[in-house]
């Protein structure tokens, strides 16, 4: 079924802090691993894929390592070095010569990690918590990829966490140079900031730790830092409140969500980006379990990804739950989604045998609609 734009939610405009937007449909942060070796420095290539997906309304690059010691998965981008600003710059260029906006997604794995890629350095986590379940990407000598368990975390020091928001602050800074329209900070999935959010993985005892407060409390000056570099009504925070992957088990994920989306809002950044991201590993929808707990507490732009469909999205727009709808496998294999989504279809389909590492194949060489 085909909508005209005017009479659809999807395709209304909105203004989000201070970016206005042409239409309600996100790219989601993919990582798909293509970044150039050694270094991981965005390409051409790169730049030539996102600038495919410019008719969105907002595209939020793939997760960007802050730091050397905030990479978790090999060929992964990182924001810290002048080659890698250098990339971005051809990303952004292209986008913008394309009409597009985007944002630029900072990330810290923590202890989803191997030591592989920081040698010398075991993952830097909250707590010494290991997960026995969890893996990484990798690449062998020989260029073939892989998952690979975890190596075993160690607990931060106070100094490493000052150090940690200085290199938030710093990506921040170097991801506006970059020509970004602004950041996403990524505080779910198990990475990092979600790891010391929830009570299993924090067993600190110090300020960073024990309480809701202690907990919150890095996230919270990581907010401060990026707010330091970057206006408020440029920036999102990602957060996954019922993410049961990569080890998390928070007891109370609703109490601690409801507080950081309180807080969020208290500070006026542009969009708040809510993941349902245990639907990809097959389960069953949650998030009509986490806006009870979200919305009332935060009253701004809300971006919602969960393996949305184009009718689910435009009923959650409809129904005033969503702002915006990231998409992501269906955005991966359409690069002209937008323009598909308004002729109601076909849909390409995604090749999940393509989606991390490689060349041009499963990357930018899906057909659009017309080439199709």
């Amino acid at each position: 079924m085909s909508h005209t734009p005017a009479s659809d939610p999807m395709f209304s405009p909105l203004q989000v802090g201070e970016l206005s937007l042409p239409n309600r449909i996100v790219l989601a942060p993919l990582t798909r691993s293509r970044a150039a070796q050694p270094g991981d420095v965005p390409t051409p290539m790169m730049a030539e894929y996102y600038a495919q997906r410019a008719s969105a309304g907002l595209i939020i690059s793939e997760a960007t390592n802050i730091s050397p010691i905030a990479k978790g998965y090999a060929l992964t981008p990182g924001i810290f070095t002048d080659a890698q600003i250098a990339g971005w710059r051809l990303v952004t260029d292209a986008v913008h010569a394309a009409g597009g906006r985007i944002l630029l997604q900072l990330w810290h794995c923590g202890r989803m990690s191997h030591e592989s890629l920081h040698p010398g350095q075991p993952p830097a986590a909250p707590s010494a918590v290991e997960c026995d379940d969890c893996a990484v990407f990798l690449v062998d000598a020989e260029g073939r990829g892989d998952k690979a368990p975890v190596s075993p975390p160690r607990a931060m020091t106070l100094d490493e966490i000052r150090a940690t928001v200085a290199d938030y602050a710093t990506a921040a800074r170097n991801a506006m140079a970059a020509g970004f329209d602004g950041v996403e900070v990524h505080g779910a999935n198990g990475y990092l900031l979600h790891q010391f959010l929830a009570s299993n993985t924090n067993c600190r005892d110090d300020a960073y730790g024990g309480d809701l407060a202690g907990r919150c409390r890095l996230l919270f000056e990581v907010m401060d830092a990026v707010l330091g570099e970057v206006p408020a009504g440029r920036v999102g925070v990602r957060l996954s409140p019922l993410f049961s992957l990569n080890g998390m088990a928070d007891a109370d994920p609703a109490e601690t969500h409801g507080h950081v989306a309180a807080h969020l809002n208290s500070l006026g950044i542009a969009y708040l980006h809510v993941a349902d991201t245990d639907v990809m590993a097959g389960a069953a929808p949650q998030m009509d379990r986490m806006l009870p707990f979200i919305r009332p507490n935060f009253t701004g732009v809300r971006m919602l990804n969960g393996a949305y469909d184009p009718e689910r999205a435009r009923a959650a727009i409809a129904a005033g739950d969503a702002d915006l709808i990231a998409f992501g496998r269906l955005y991966l294999a359409n690069p002209d989604l937008p323009e598909r989504i308004a002729a109601g279809g076909p849909y390409n389909t995604p090749d999940p045998a393509t989606f991390y590492g490689g060349g041009a194949e499963g990357y930018t060489n899906y057909p659009t609609l017309a080439e199709a």
